[in-house]
C-alpha cells in the first residue's frame, strides 16, 4: 500500500498512515514524469494540492490508482468524474482550512481599509525623508464596523468568514447557487448564537457591499468582469482567494485604475506560479501568494483527515 504525496503532507498525516503500514513517499515528482513515477513504483494512491494536474491522460496511463485525494477544498485540478467512472475513489478535505482561509480573508481586509499593505512597502523606502508626507497620504482609513461585507460562495469558508465579519460588527450579504436561508451558529465567550442569513440574489450583494469577496471554485470563465464591476458600489474593496480567473484581472486593473475599485486583495492569480507583473506591482493591490490554508492548523487537519479517508477505505 503505496502512497505518494506529490504536493506533501503534514507530519501527522504522514505519521497516521505509516503507522497504518501505508508507505509514503513525499518527494514530489514534476508533472511530466508522473505517469512513469506511478506505473514503476506501484502507488495505489496519489494525493495532490494545487500544484499537480491530474488529468485524464495520467488516469488512463496509471491503472493501478486506486485513490486520489486533493488535500484542500477545490478540485479544478483534478478531472473528477473522469477519475471516478474509472472506479477511483476521489476526495478532498472540505472543512478542514475553511478558519485558515477565513483569517486570511480578514487580514487583508483590515490591511486594505488602512492601506497597510502599500505602507509598509513606502515606510522602509521613504519614512526617514517623507513621514509627514506618507502620514496624509494614509490618514483616510475606514472602519469595518458597520460596513457591509458581501460574500459569494456561502460553504464553509464562506460562512467561516461570515462568523468573522459577524464579530466584527459588521452587515453580511450571502449569495450561494444552493439555499434558501443559512443559519450560522457562532461561538462567543463560550456561548453559541444562532444567526439567520438569507440567500441573496447575485445583484443584491454586488450592488449593496461595501467589500466582496469570493469563495466559489475555478471555471472557464470568471465571475466578476466588467458586467458586474459596473454594478457595484464606487470604491468598493474586492478580495479573492478561491481560484485565479475567477475575476477577470484585466477588468480589475482597469477598475482600480479608474477608482470604480478603491482596492482589491487577492491570494490567487490567473498565471500562478507566474502572476502578470503589472498585478504584482500595483498600488492597490493587496497580494499573498496563494497561502490562505497554509497555516500549521490547517495543515494538521488536512493531513489528518486524508489519512482518515485513505485508512477506512482500505479497511473496507
Amino acid at each position: 500500500m503505496k502512497v505518494l504525496a506529490n504536493d506533501g503532507i503534514a507530519a501527522s498525516g504522514k505519521a497516521a498512515l505509516e503507522n497504518a503500514g501505508f508507505t509514503v513517499i513525499t518527494e514530489s515528482v514534476a508533472q511530466e514524469n508522473l505517469i512513469d513515477a506511478i506505473n514503476e513504483n506501484g502507488f495505489e494512491v496519489l494525493l495532490v494540492r494545487s500544484a499537480t494536474k491530474v488529468r485524464k491522460p495520467l488516469i488512463d496511463a496509471c491503472s493501478r490508482l486506486k485513490m486520489i485525494g486533493r488535500g484542500g477544498v477545490g478540485m479544478d485540478n483534478i478531472d473528477v468524474e473522469y477519475a471516478k467512472n474509472k472506479g477511483i475513489h476521489v476526495f478532498n478535505t472540505p472543512a478542514a482550512s475553511s478558519q485558515s482561509v477565513a483569517e486570511l480573508v480578514m487580514a487583508h481586509l483590515f490591511g486594505a481599509v488602512r492601506s497597510l499593505y502599500d505602507s509598509n512597502r513606502k515606510m522602509p523606502i521613504e519614512g526617514h525623508a517623507n513621514f509627514k508626507v506618507l502620514k496624509k497620504k494614509y490618514a483616510g482609513g475606514i472602519e469595518l464596523r458597520g460596513k457591509t461585507i458581501g460574500i459569494i460562495g456561502f460553504g464553509r469558508i464562506g460562512q467561516s468568514l461570515a462568523s468573522y465579519a459577524l464579530g466584527c460588527g459588521m452587515n453580511v450579504l450571502a449569495h450561494d447557487m444552493f439555499g434558501k436561508q443559512f443559519k450560522l451558529r457562532l461561538q462567543i465567550a463560550n456561548q453559541e448564537i444562532n444567526v439567520d442569513l438569507p440567500n441573496s440574489s447575485m445583484d443584491v450583494v454586488l450592488g449593496q457591499s461595501d467589500f466582496i469577496s469570493l469563495h466559489i471554485p475555478g471555471g472557464d470563465q470568471a465571475v466578476i468582469g466588467k458586467v458586474e464591476l459596473a454594478k457595484m458600489k464606487d470604491g468598493v474593496i474586492l478580495l479573492n482567494a478561491a481560484r485565479g480567473g475567477t475575476i477577470d484581472e484585466d477588468a480589475l486593473v482597469e477598475a482600480l485604475n479608474n477608482g470604480k475599485v478603491s482596492h482589491a486583495a487577492l491570494d490567487v492569480f490567473v498565471n500562478e506560479p507566474q502572476p502578470r507583473a503589472d498585478i504584482l506591482s500595483h498600488s492597490q493591490l493587496s497580494l499573498s501568494p496563494h497561502v490562505g490554508a497554509a497555516t500549521k492548523e490547517a495543515q494538521d487537519r488536512i493531513g489528518t483527515e486524508l489519512a482518515d479517508q485513505i485508512i477506512s477505505f482500505y479497511k473496507h
